[in-house]
């Protein structure tokens, strides 16, 4: 047992049958370690020492059924305090609480219960009383246990609502997570349908660029071939003339060798030659023809005249 920091006696020393005397002990801290070797020790006396707060193992000592802890200086109780859930009887005058723990309510057993002398709460000293009998101690305990209970399950439905608000609140992320991916996953499709629609426009650009150019190319090679071709009409009169020219040298030169072949016939020994007795007959022929020709021209001018 510790004493002031010390060693004390056993504990053992001090346990008479159930109940376990500690009081006046100048304790500063519980020996839960040695409490918890005594199961036997259903009631424990800790009142009247300097305890401050008991240390969260203090409530494995689940045996315990009566706990007396009045004058000390307890400020708070251990968070899950009600796991003491044999507790029947407890004192906690004149110590320094001024909340008790939610897990109080879980004391189901508790029958008896002292809270004078401490500067609770206002409205957890009101739910207690005065406590200056054991019917009021007693009404205590239930009055305190039903307040609790509704403080806890008032906590219970906060925490539910908490619980239900994130839950919600959760699901809005979510589903504005999904929104957000939805109008991403549209603002990527149009984008896309955008670069498709430009790369469309610039391929269909690029290709009437193409027949464009190969029109412009066409008509260019056009307009250069029609030139060829313009300067091409003044050849063939110089063509032609020069036909023509041609066929005067020849007509010519026929005219040239009918007058030789005349001249030959004529004044030369050739002319008894079957050749030229032919072209001497076709030449008179063609002279009396022309003077015949004439003859007629003369009396048509005559009659005309008279």
């Amino acid at each position: 047992m510790s004493r002031g920091g010390g060693k004390g006696p056993s504990l053992k020393d001090k346990l008479d049958g159930n109940e376990l005397d500690l009081s006046l002990c100048d304790l500063n801290e519980v020996p839960v370690r040695e409490l918890a070797a005594l199961p036997k020790a259903t009631i424990l006396d800790l009142s009247c020492n300097n305890l401050i707060s008991l240390p969260s193992d203090f409530c494995s000592l689940l045996h315990l059924v009566k706990l007396d802890l009045s004058k000390n200086r307890l400020q708070q109780l251990p968070l899950d305090f009600g796991r003491l859930v044999n507790l029947q009887h407890l004192d906690l005058l004149n110590n320094r609480l001024v909340t008790l723990p939610v897990s109080f309510a879980q004391l189901k057993n508790l029958k008896w219960l002292d809270l004078k002398d401490n500067p609770l709460d206002p409205v957890l000293a009101k739910v207690a009383g005065d406590c200056l009998d054991e019917k009021q101690c007693k009404q205590a305990a239930v009055k305190v246990l039903q307040h609790m209970k509704a403080i806890q399950s008032e906590q219970d439905r906060q925490r539910q609502r908490k619980l239900q608000a994130e839950r919600e609140m959760e699901k809005k992320r979510e589903a504005e997570q999904r929104a957000k991916e939805a109008q991403e996953r549209e603002v990527r499709k149009r984008e896309k349908a955008e670069e498709k629609e430009r790369r469309r426009r610039e391929y269909d650009a690029q290709k009437a660029a193409k027949q464009e150019m190969e029109k412009k190319t066409k008509k260019e090679t056009v307009q250069t071939r029609k030139p060829a071709s313009g300067s091409r009409p003044p050849q063939p009169p110089r063509h032609k003339h020069s036909w023509s020219r041609s066929v005067l040298r020849v007509l010519l030169f026929v005219l040239f060798c009918i007058l030789c072949t005349l001249a030959a016939c004529k004044l030369t020994e050739l002319q008894r030659q079957p050749l030229c007795v032919s072209v001497n007959t076709l030449y008179e022929d063609v002279l009396a023809a022309l003077q015949n020709h004439k003859t007629l021209q003369n009396m048509l001018q005559q009659n005309s005249q008279q």
